[in-house]
Formats: C-alpha cells, structure tokens, sequence
C-alpha cells in the first residue's frame, strides 16, 4: 500500500461502476466533503479516473473488491452504479463475503423494484441492509444535485442520508430532493413511474413538435422561441427547457443536428415497467403506455417508409391563425402533463396497497421539484394537493387541477382534433382528453361489455337495482341454462 493511502482517511462511501453516472455521483460525493473509495471492474477505468479527473482529489482508487471493502469507514456503504439485471446480483454477490453484520448495499441503478424487493429480503437475511434508490438528473445531475429516491431498509437511511441529501439538489426552498421512500421495492418504483412520467412528457412534446413543424410549417428558430417563451409560463419545465435548446443547437457546418437525427426512439425498458405495473394493478396508465408504444412504432421505420408510399390521408394544410393554435398547443400540452402526472400517482397509490407501502404522496412532488428529468413548475401544486389532504384519492379532484384542466380542456380537444383532421398521429396528446372524459363520466358503455361477457361465457354481471358484490347471470339464448363461470378480478 503506498504511503498516501495509508495517510488517508478510510472512506465515507464506496461506489462500484465507473461509468459516466458513477464518476459523476463520485466527483459530487467529493466536492460536498465526503471521501469516496471507487472500484470498477475493468480496473484500467480505475488508473484513468484517479490520475485524471479524480487526481488529487480525496478519492481512494482501488483494484480488488477486497481493497475496495477495506477502505470503508464502519457501516460500510457500497453504492452498485453498474447495469441493471444480472449485473447487480454478481456484484452483491462479490461483495457480501467481505461485509458485516449492519454493513450497507446500495442499488442507483435503473432496477426493476421486483428485483429490489427480491435483494432486499435476500441481504437482509444475511444480516446486511439493503437499498434500491432511484437517481434521476442524467450525468448533468449526478454530477451537480440529481433527485434521489431512497427504499429499502430502513435502518439504512440515517446512515445514508447525511450524504444523500447532501449530494441531492435543493428544490428553491432549499430542501433537499431526497427523502426515504418506503421498503423494500418502494425506491425503484417510484423511480419506475418517474421515468414513466417522462416517456409521456417527452412524447407529448414530440407531438407538439410535429405539428409546429408539419401542419404549420414553422422552422426550428421559430419553434425554438416558442418553446423559450413556453419555458417562461406554465410549461416551465426542464423537458421544455432542453427542447428549446436543442431546437437552436447546429453543428460546425451551421446545419440544425435535430434535423440529421433518425426518427427511431430507443428506450431501456422503465416505461415499458411502468406500463406492465398498471397492467398488473389494474390502474388505466393509457397516456404514458402509449408513450411507449410511440416508441415502439417509431421503431419500425423501414416499414413506415413503404406504408408512406401507398396509404393516403388528409393534405397537412393550415388555414387558421397560427398565433391563436399555438397558443391553444401550450394549454394543451398542460392540461396532458397533468393527466399524465394524474395517472402516475393513480399508480403509485394502487401499488402502495398491493405491497403495503406507506408512501408520502407530497414528498414524492417534493423530490421531484429539482434535479430530476421531469422537474415542473406545478410540482410545488402537487406537492400542496397531498398536504392540504392526505388521502386525495385523485389529483384532478384537487381545486387547482381541477380548474387547471377546466380551463384548458376546450384547447386540447381543439388541437386533438386538428391534428385528428389534418392525418398526424398525437397518441399522447387524445389520450389525455380520452381519459379524462373517461373518468368525468358517471356512466361509461362497460354495461354492455359485461353484457357481451356474460352472453359469450357466463361471466356475470353486477345490476343497477341490487348491492355491489351481488352477480347475476342471464340466459341469453335459451339454451345456455343457468350455470355460471366463477367471478374474479384478474
């Protein structure tokens, strides 16, 4: 051991995975006084960073996982930056054998929250302690303040937290964007359905997109000062704030780059989690799953192009007053975000009673008020929905996003319908008014559904004139006799 290390003090935390998120987070852990020790398993990546970026910075490079463990000041903290899946169960599993009892593990990866309840009992049954903590922000974040979402055990957080929320961004009241979620899988999930959240965020703004650019024939200039005044008003958010950015961003040669992109959306697989979730839990998630299926659509361009040649739609011409849709667009677009944040947190509710969280719906918009992707300005209005009542059932029953969307509803419908008319795809954008319109209604055609199942299978229904809970079973065709199929939800 050279004569530095064994003047250094042993580490406040250790972060295995240096890849451009684990540097960062470790650059932030540094600069904020706490000494990192860092492992990663191709160990060349270890001699780069500590000779070059982390170079004479309290930062202990180390090239075993046994020197690694070694280096931890008591509860040793090992924080996993590597990818999600198999990889996080091998390094769990390097790393146990040299932990001890109250020694901590800490997941920032982008797993999947079965994964993370699954760990957590595995760890804790070996007397270790688990956390599976969502970090949101990109690599801009890790390195100056993400949004960090802690589960887990809890026995963990106050060892944790006067880093986290040291390293976490501060929202404008200065508190932290960190708190502790809940156990087990609570972190990641909420975590799953913020990414969840930003899919249908960054689609709806693709959908806006297309329709300043191929129904109104605007030019990236003038749609990047749209999107600067947007980023000034209610759509304040960092999503808009990056469309605009990068809707003025050329290259060396003055060309705009956003026009030499390919239009195929890559995706890693929380929305598709997210989706899956709402599936299981029977919540109606319709604009951010089809969010994703716009990826999955994008995604098959070869065939695109050939339908483009031989199926028809309408001319894409504007005769209205552009002034007057654009600003129908920004009403439009708020009025889906809410929908889209609604429908998450319908989620985060339902989940919470499948697995027995106990999740605070105002810390949650708390943490999501900076560093994260999906920071807007009416978070600090979620945030104010849960604490003036607790058990909100929904958030367009709150006063502010019920007169939000009231006000804006006529604007979505007219833009939806435009769009609908002029032949250009907005999945996210009639989501959201189908849903709402869905779920303003005491009365939706399900009846006959019900009807249609129980003439086909003897499903059974529920009747108007008697208690819930009460089937009944008709026999449509006379032949069909009384017997019935068993009721269940799946």
């Amino acid at each position: 051991m050279t004569e530095w290390r064994k003047r250094m003090k042993k580490a406040d935390i250790g972060l295995i995975g240096l890849a451009v998120m684990g540097e960062n987070l470790v650059m932030n852990m540094e600069r904020n006084g706490f000494t990192v020790a860092v492992y990663n398993r191709t160990t060349e990546k270890v001699t780069n960073f500590v000779e070059g970026r982390a170079k004479g910075k309290n930062i202990i490079g180390t090239y075993s996982i046994e020197e690694f463990v070694n280096q931890l000041e008591k509860p040793r903290k090992v924080m996993l930056m590597v990818k999600a899946g198999n990889p996080v169960d091998i390094f769990i599993d390097k790393v146990i054998p040299y932990l001890e009892e109250g020694d901590i593990i800490i997941d920032g990866g982008n797993s999947n929250y079965e994964d993370s309840i699954r760990r957590t009992k595995y760890i804790e049954d070996k007397g270790l302690l688990y956390v599976g903590t969502g970090v949101s922000g990109g690599e801009e974040g890790a390195l100056n303040g993400p949004s960090i979402m802690p589960g887990g055990s809890a026995q963990a957080w106050q060892h944790i937290q006067p880093i986290f929320q040291t390293i976490a961004a501060k929202a404008d009241d200065g508190t932290p964007c960190c708190d502790w979620v809940g156990a087990d899988g609570a972190g990641h999930y909420v975590k799953m359905v913020h990414n969840g959240i930003e899919y249908g965020d960054m689609q709806l703004i693709s959908e806006a997109y297309q329709l300043m650019k191929d129904l109104l024939g605007m030019s990236n200039n003038e749609m990047h000062e749209v999107f600067k005044v947007w980023n000034e008003d209610i759509l304040d958010s960092y999503l808009i704030e990056i469309t605009r950015d990068i809707l003025d961003y050329k290259d060396d040669d003055g060309n705009y780059v956003v026009d030499y992109i390919l239009d195929t959306a890559g995706q890693k697989g929380t929305g598709k989690w997210t989706g899956i979730s709402s599936l299981h839990e029977g919540v109606p998630l319709t604009l951010i799953s089809e969010s994703v299926y716009a990826r999955c659509l994008s995604a098959i361009k070869e065939e695109r192009v050939k339908a483009s040649k031989v199926l028809t739609g309408p001319a894409m011409t504007f005769e209205g007053d552009k002034v007057a849709f654009i600003e129908q667009m920004k009403h439009a677009l708020y009025m889906a975000k809410i929908i889209s944040y609604t429908q998450g947190y319908m989620l985060m509710r339902q989940a919470a009673n499948t697995y027995g969280w106990d999740l605070n719906y105002s810390g949650i918009a708390a943490m999501w008020r900076g560093g994260c992707i999906i920071r807007s300005v009416f978070l600090d209005n979620i945030k104010n929905a849960y604490e003036n009542d607790a058990s909100l059932s929904n958030l367009l029953l709150d006063d502010f996003f019920k007169k939000a969307v009231t006000d804006s509803e006529h604007d979505l419908r007219s833009v939806v319908a435009t769009a609908i008319t002029k032949g250009i795809s907005v999945p996210t954008l009639s989501a959201a008014i189908s849903f709402y319109d869905g779920f303003r209604s005491e009365r939706l055609p399900a009846n006959l559904l019900q009807a249609q199942r129980d003439y086909f299978g003897a499903h059974t229904y529920e009747r108007l004139d008697k208690a819930r809970g009460e089937f009944f079973h008709t026999n449509w065709t006379g032949a069909g006799g009384s017997t019935a199929s068993s009721t269940y939800q799946v």
